[in-house]
């Protein structure tokens, strides 16, 4: 392979060295960086969270903090096969893929607790293996990087990128990467853990940016989470939450999963379009041109295959392919075939409740690693069994910082949560919203904006909705305003604030996969790039949806905006 001397610039890079002085949103920006690069280690960080959490639910426990709301409660699950998998924590943002639950809406009162009483004490010493073992990230972190280590170590990785690169109009390859991101929602940590190191090897090589690929694809998969082109898991279980609470002004009224089809559809293509104006008209001028001396100093240099090894790489993919659909028409005989495994047992369901949309994550990884054994034999990087486990042991072992503070992290999510004072904060500015003697349309814009702030605080699509639901589906239904719209609302206030929240069970992920490209990189770097986001798109996405609810436009089939 020859070295490539010099990446060729794009046109955000001349943008960005014709600017001239920094504007005052750059230099505030650039601020932020260097403060948040300045910080301490991220586990000291949540080692002073995990020590704030403890003092301040005393505090609140002494002052006799506390609220009283209705809430929906999970109900009683039926005995059937558990097929849940990925954690189940509240501060985690994606929900549970296995069976919905019943809910039930009842009265009940939030305390604060204490982590300094005798109880709380014990909670603390009991439950540290405990709270490790329950925070799934770790573990779909691993699994996921099984297939995702073997296919990068193998070449397929870099091989996929050339190949969309070559494929794919240079001038969209920003909007596909924030596209795919959104879909990918629907496979829960595959957005994270795949389409982010693709972004950023795909931004190099086209010779711009890499911190702006992992920018886009994180705005991608994570400010517009909750919605989508496909009916998710999350849907289900939104609609189940909503049903039981209708039924405290409107027994008879019923939603389905389809209720926001339209609105969710067109608003992933429209935020799709934002985050890709904010990547290459803000982002990346402020970035500059990326050099590699920037990165660390055991990044092999970039190289340019020779005809020899493009010929390989072609055989490689080829194999690849072969090898993938043998994989995929395994996957399918498990789940097609009547009465297959895959397949919900009790209802013969694929998609929803089934082992299948709870293995997605495992098939995806099977299928990487399917992928990258065929590119390795094909393209004769991978000779033997040995290189294989060796792939995935050096995946691995760039891991043990990152599992190391995913221990600290599981500690503080689960001190939080046990002293509820994220249920008291919820609930708190829920009753001060409620309270407020304004107009429908300007109640349900500060309702959007009340979601984003207890997003901060509270990341998970669940938690929030069945604190939030209980108020709000009542008094938007007296007020004429459909449940549907209010949970169009909900979408539009539930994503934007997911890039910038320290609760983000990834960001420890995305830091180090800048650190790759740009080893001083730090939490402050991936704050001050998605803030942008976070202010653009939840404007921007605000207005869509005053827009949408002036026009009357259905948010999906039979969901008229207003009450009938």
């Amino acid at each position: 392979m020859s070295t490539v001397a010099d990446t060729p610039q794009s046109p955000a890079d001349e943008e960005g060295k014709g600017a001239g002085k920094p504007g005052g949103t750059q230099r505030f920006l650039d601020a932020i960086e260097r403060l948040g690069n300045k910080v301490p280690h991220p586990a000291l960080i949540f080692l002073g969270l995990i020590v704030a959490v403890i003092v301040l639910s005393h505090v609140l426990y002494l002052t006799g903090a506390s609220v009283t709301a209705d809430v929906a409660e999970p109900g009683s699950v039926p005995a059937v096969p558990d097929y849940e998998g990925g954690t189940s924590l509240p501060g985690y943002p994606h929900p549970p893929t296995g069976a919905v639950p019943d809910y039930e809406i009842e009265r009940e009162t939030i305390t604060a607790n204490s982590l300094l009483t005798a109880d709380g004490i014990r909670f603390i010493f009991t439950t540290a293996v405990q709270n490790f073992n329950d925070f799934g990230v770790v573990a779909v972190i691993l699994v996921a990087m099984i297939g995702v280590g073997v296919a990068e170590e193998a070449g397929l990785i870099a091989a996929l990128i050339r190949k969309m690169v070559k494929v794919a109009p240079r001038g969209a390859i920003t909007f596909i990467i924030v596209l795919l991101g959104g879909i990918s929602s629907v496979a829960s940590d595959a957005g994270y853990l795949v389409l982010i190191p693709l972004g950023a090897a795909a931004f190099v090589s086209l010779g711009r940016h890499p911190l702006a690929g992992i920018a886009a694809a994180y705005a991608g998969v994570s400010a517009a989470f909750f919605v989508n082109v496909l009916i998710t898991p999350a849907d289900g279980i939104i609609t189940e939450v909503t049903n039981e609470t209708i039924g405290l002004v409107a027994p008879n009224v019923e939603l389905n999963v389809t209720h926001n089809f339209f609105f969710s559809t067109a608003s992933l293509l429209f935020c799709a379009v934002v985050m890709t104006w904010v990547t290459e008209r803000l982002l990346e001028p402020r970035l500059g041109r990326w050099n590699r001396a920037e990165g660390p100093d055991d990044v092999p240099p970039e190289t340019v295959p020779t005809d020899d090894e493009m010929a390989l790489e072609s055989r490689g993919l080829r194999m690849s392919l072969i090898w993938t659909l043998v994989a995929v028409a395994v996957v399918a005989l498990l789940t097609a075939l009547p009465n297959a495994p895959l397949r919900n047992p009790e209802t013969g369901e694929v998609f929803g409740s089934s082992p299948f949309m709870s293995s997605l994550l495992f098939i995806i990884s099977m299928l990487f690693l399917a992928a990258g054994l065929g590119y390795g034999r094909g393209a004769k990087t991978l000779t033997g069994s040995t290189n294989v486990i060796n792939a995935i042991v050096k995946t691995f072992n760039g891991l043990g910082g990152l599992i190391f503070l995913m221990l600290l992290i599981a500690q503080f999510i689960a001190y939080f949560n046990y002293s509820n004072m994220s249920r008291l904060a919820a609930t708190g500015l829920a009753d001060v919203l409620e309270s407020a003697n304004i107009g429908a349309l300007a109640l349900l814009v500060g309702f959007i904006l009340l979601v984003a702030v207890i997003d901060l605080i509270m990341p998970g699509v669940i938690p929030k909705w069945a604190i939030l639901a209980p108020i709000f589906i009542p008094l938007f239904y007296r007020l004429g305003i459909a449940p549907q719209t209010v949970i169009a609302a909900y979408r539009v206030g539930d994503g934007p604030m997911n890039v910038i929240t320290p609760l983000m069970v990834y960001l420890p992920f995305i830091v180090l996969v800048c650190q790759r490209y740009q080893k001083k990189a730090g939490l402050g770097t991936v704050v001050s790039m998605m803030i942008p986001y976070t202010a653009i798109v939840l404007v921007t996405w605000i207005l869509f949806f005053v827009a949408w609810y002036l026009v009357g436009i259905p948010w999906g089939p039979s969901a008229p905006v207003h009450l009938n």
